[in-house]
């Protein structure tokens, strides 16, 4: 039986893990360890917190490793292991030559997206703002440069332009564990895996900061309803509302040619414009209406629109910046 170590670190991360930690036995592989980040101070007391990963490996009794950097402490630590194939998703580290070649059956990658577009580390969000029709969950080889390892395996996802990051990233984990089940079942049962390489003009993502989430109502409406399925769950779209932040979780767009967004038309983009009950809360922006559905002040609870309106005097008529 094959022996695995796998590195990631986020919960849609812990969500490929537990897949494969189900299917273990079934297709011939067994984790032999956990690779993922140091536990993070959160909360008021700053309290360490594990990874979602190291949470699900510790409660599994599966060795977690933690380390900072991936050295030669780090490849000290988990040779003992002796895994034959090294399979990350959403580790955030690179790995560099040395410790690639400790994994004598090689290595796997899960990337959510359609390689070579959007490499890096925030390809779902990008996939969403770009209006994308369909995206991939890609299996590849882990190579020195960023995602520009050989493809092992590929998954083509259609999109509907209601996904969020949050829901594209749970069905990206399901889709990529199966593919990697089926990878190490062939690896198991002794066959070669053959790898192709990516073809086509690579594209690049970046990091994701709290400040990309501000909202500009006098973009396209489209563009910023994009954002917000880009940005939730995390880290979020916001606006101000009296100087104070003010959240819009969840929202869709009505153009200005739509029967709703007629009477608006030429009120000022940021406008909060009427409660509808039937549907949410309009703000007028660019092109038509940007209808919130849940939304969250600064130290409160998320809401839907209607709870969120019940303690909201005057909200009609401000224009949020």
């Amino acid at each position: 039986m094959i022996k695995i170590l796998f590195a990631g670190s986020p919960e849609p991360a812990r969500d490929t893990l537990r897949i494969l930690f189900e299917k273990q036995s079934e297709c011939g592989f067994r984790i032999a360890g956990v690779l993922t980040n140091p536990p993070a101070a959160k909360g008021r007391h700053k309290n360490p917190v594990p990874t979602p990963v190291a949470a699900f490996a510790s409660e599994k009794n599966i060795p977690v490793f933690t380390p900072e950097h991936l050295d030669a402490a780090c490849r000290a630590a988990v040779h003992p292991l002796e895994a034959d194939v090294l399979v990350s998703f959403a580790y955030g580290h690179i790995f560099g030559p040395k410790f690639l070649a400790m994994f004598p059956l090689g290595t796997m990658n899960l990337h959510p997206s359609l390689l070579p577009k959007y490499r890096g580390c925030s390809p779902v969000p990008a996939v969403i703002l770009s209006r994308e029709a369909r995206t991939a969950v890609t299996i590849q080889k882990i190579a020195l440069g960023i995602d520009e390892g050989d493809i092992l395996a590929q998954t083509i996802v259609e999109l509907d332009g209601t996904e969020t990051a949050g829901s594209l990233l749970d069905c990206s984990a399901r889709i990529g564990a199966e593919l990697i089940c089926s990878l190490l079942q062939r690896l198991s049962s002794g066959e070669t895996l053959e790898a192709r390489a990516q073809e086509g003009e690579p594209s690049y993502t970046g990091t994701i900061s709290k400040e990309d989430g501000k909202i500009d109502f006098s973009e396209d409406g489209l563009k910023i309803e994009a954002k917000i399925r880009a940005y939730f769950p995390e880290p979020g779209c916001w606006c101000l509302e009296n100087g104070l932040s003010l959240r819009i979780l969840s929202a869709f767009f009505i153009s200005d040619d739509d029967s709703r967004a007629r009477p608006y038309n030429h009120e000022e983009a940021g406008k909060i414009l009427a409660f509808v009950k039937s549907e949410g809360i309009y703000i007028k922006v660019r092109g038509g209406i940007l209808c919130a559905t849940v939304l969250q002040r600064q130290g409160k609870k998320e809401m839907a629109y209607k709870d969120f309106m019940n303690g909201a005097r005057d909200f009609i008529g401000l224009r949020l910046e």
